[in-house]
């Protein structure tokens, strides 16, 4: 992450963002202050979490959220490079799409914003979001396990080529030197 003085923005761009979010989850608590509806208690946080896992990977990193980076971020196609777009807010802005764990701080809070406000319906998304996110887990550790494997299998194929050739090397030579003899 580039220094303050790096970039084309002032602290007060960055301020006004956390402000917003600031702003909505003071929003989020006024509008519960009299009921007793509450957030995700402890048993479902891991299920938040991936729920916001899925979410910000989808829209900061995956072809599904170029409509949300698109008016921020300038995306270079032949090395996947992500550039915030201007300056000042829209920087910081494009800065916040690009980077999963910043935008996962908004993710979590409009997550769990509509679990308090809409239990049911908040219940459904984070389970939904939640069952995406150990899928795209369960498959990086597939295609890991397969790359493994298949290097392994190729290191091994590469020992035995070796192997043979050293083998018919030691057969071409054995027969001149007991000619020799």
């Amino acid at each position: 992450m580039d220094n303050v003085s790096q970039t084309p923005t002032e602290p007060h761009d960055y301020a006004a963002v956390n402000v917003a979010w600031a702003g909505l989850l003071t929003a989020l608590l006024r509008a519960t202050a009299r009921d007793d509806r509450t957030g995700p208690g402890p048993a479902e946080l891991p299920v938040y979490g991936l729920a916001t896992f899925a979410l910000t990977k989808a829209l900061a990193k995956e072809k599904v959220g170029v409509w949300a980076r698109e008016p921020l971020v300038e995306e270079d196609s032949a090395d996947g490079d992500r550039r915030p777009r201007g300056r000042g807010l829209r920087y910081v802005l494009g800065e916040l799409v690009t980077c999963p764990r910043c935008l996962g701080t908004w993710g979590s809070l409009g997550l769990v914003g509509l679990r308090v406000v809409r239990p049911r319906e908040g219940r459904i998304v984070a389970g939904v979001l939640a069952t995406a996110a150990i899928n795209d887990i369960l498959q990086s550790g597939f295609t890991l396990l397969c790359a493994k494997a298949n290097a392994t299998q190729s290191g091994a194929q590469v020992a035995e080529h070796q192997a043979h050739r050293v083998q018919a090397l030691d057969n071409a030579a054995a027969p001149a030197s007991s000619a020799r003899r």
